[in-house]
C-alpha cells in the first residue's frame, strides 16, 4: 500500500469547512509564498475539456498560470477531460483532432512534458473507477445545490432543449476522482469554483473517516485563487468558441488585428480602466497589458486621450508581438508530425496509470475489497 511518505508532504490531510473568499485569497497569498520557498511539497492537478483549440480567454485564465506553477517547480497533472466532452453534449465531435489541437496549443504556451504530466481521462481506467466509491460518500442533495453543476444544466438546456445528464449531475465527483488520484493537494480556482473544490474535500475527508481514520490516506486538497480574470470576446461577451467571439491561439495577425478592430469600446475619449462601466474598453486593457508587461491602469495612462482608435493600436501591436513566439512555436510542433504529441501523451498516460493503480489497489484495500 502506498504511504503518505510515498507522496509530498503537502499532501497530508488537513481539515475544514468552505473557506470565504477574502480567507482563500489570505490562504492563497501564503501558499504562494511557500511554493516561491519550496515548491516540491506540492502537486496540482488541472484541465481542460477538449472541446476545441485554446483561445485568448484560456491563456489569461488558466494557462499562463499553469506555466507559472511548472516553471515554479511544482509538480503538475494537466488533464484532458475527454469523458467530460459528453456530460452536456450529443456529439462530442472529432475528438483525435481536437485532441491534438489542445495539445499543441499547451505545448506551444511553454508546458514541457518531461515536468507535467499530460494525460487523457479515457486513458486511465483506475482513476474512473474512483467514481464508485466516491459517489457513495456524498448525497443527491450536495450536487444538487453544486453551484457549476445548476450552472452547466441551465446551459445545457438553453443550448440543446435536454434534460441534465447523469455524467453531468455527478461531474464534481469525477473531478474529486481527478484530483484525488494523484493525491494532489493543490487546485488553481476561480473564486465561484470554491464551493466545487468543497466536494473533493468532503470526498477525502469522509473516504479517510470512514475507512482509514487512523492514518488518513486522502489529502483534502486547498484552492490557490488563480490570477483569472474573465475575458471578453469582441462582442462583449464572455470569450467562448461557441459564440464565434474568440481569438484562438492558433490564429494569423491577420485575424488578431481583424478581432481587436472588431472589439466593443465606448464613445468617450479619454482611456481609463474602469471594468464596471467600461467593459469593452477594460478588456482591451487587459488583454494589452498582459503582454506588454504593465498593469491595465499604466496602459490606460499610456494611451490617455488619444481614444478607442490609440488604443486597439496599441492592442493589436501587444497582442501580434506578444503571441509571436507560441505561434512560431506551435507551427514548428504542428509541421514536425504527430509522432512527438503521441509520445507525450502516451508517456503522460503511462505515468497517470501508474499512479491510479497504485491508488486504486491502496482504495480497494482499505474498503476491504482485496479477494
Amino acid at each position: 500500500m502506498t504511504t503518505l511518505t510515498d507522496t509530498p508532504e503537502a499532501t497530508r490531510p488537513t481539515s475544514g469547512t468552505t473557506p470565504s473568499v477574502e480567507a482563500a485569497r489570505l490562504r492563497t497569498a501564503e501558499l504562494e509564498a511557500r511554493i516561491a520557498g519550496d515548491p516540491s511539497g506540492f502537486r496540482v492537478l488541472t484541465g481542460d475539456r477538449p472541446t476545441g483549440a485554446l483561445h485568448l480567454g484560456h491563456l489569461l485564465g488558466t494557462l499562463a498560470n499553469r506555466v507559472r506553477l511548472q516553471q515554479a517547480g511544482v509538480e503538475l497533472f494537466l488533464v484532458l477531460a475527454d469523458y467530460q466532452v459528453a456530460t452536456d453534449r450529443d456529439d462530442v465531435g472529432d475528438l483525435p483532432a481536437t485532441v491534438r489541437e489542445v495539445l499543441l496549443d499547451y505545448l506551444a504556451a511553454g508546458i514541457d512534458p518531461g515536468r507535467t504530466t499530460v494525460f487523457t481521462h479515457s486513458a486511465v481506467p483506475a482513476l474512473n473507477q474512483l467514481l464508485l466509491p466516491f459517489l457513495s460518500l456524498v448525497t443527491v442533495a450536495e450536487l444538487e445545490r453544486n453551484p457549476t453543476v445548476k450552472a452547466e444544466a441551465a446551459d445545457a438546456e438553453r443550448r440543446q432543449g435536454r434534460g441534465m445528464s447523469g455524467l453531468l449531475f455527478t461531474y464534481p465527483v469525477h473531478q474529486a476522482a481527478d484530483i484525488l488520484f494523484c493525491h494532489g493537494n493543490l487546485v488553481p480556482v476561480g473564486q465561484d469554483q470554491l464551493p466545487h473544490l468543497e466536494i473533493t474535500r468532503a470526498v477525502a475527508r469522509r473516504f479517510n473517516q470512514r475507512y482509514s481514520a487512523a492514518r488518513p490516506y486522502f489529502p483534502e486538497p486547498e484552492a490557490l485563487l488563480a490570477p483569472s480574470p474573465t475575458v471578453l470576446g469582441n462582442d462583449g461577451a464572455k470569450m467562448a468558441k461557441s459564440r464565434g467571439n474568440a481569438l484562438e491561439l492558433r490564429a494569423t495577425e491577420d485575424e488578431t488585428v481583424a478581432f481587436v478592430r472588431r472589439s466593443r469600446t465606448d464613445a468617450e475619449r479619454r482611456i481609463t480602466y474602469e471594468p464596471e462601466r467600461r467593459p469593452g474598453v477594460a478588456n482591451l486593457l487587459v488583454l494589452g497589458s498582459h503582454f506588454a508587461g504593465v498593469t491595465p491602469e499604466a496602459l490606460a495612462e499610456e494611451v490617455g486621450s488619444a481614444g478607442a482608435g490609440r488604443l486597439k493600436q496599441v492592442v493589436t501591436e501587444s497582442l501580434v508581438e506578444g503571441l509571436r513566439p507560441l505561434r512560431a512555436r506551435r507551427r514548428s510542433l504542428a509541421s514536425a508530425g504527430d509522432e512527438h504529441l503521441r509520445e507525450v501523451l502516451a508517456g503522460g498516460n503511462a505515468r497517470a496509470n501508474e499512479i491510479a493503480d497504485r491508488t486504486l489497489d491502496d482504495v480497494l484495500e482499505l474498503m476491504g475489497m482485496r479477494y
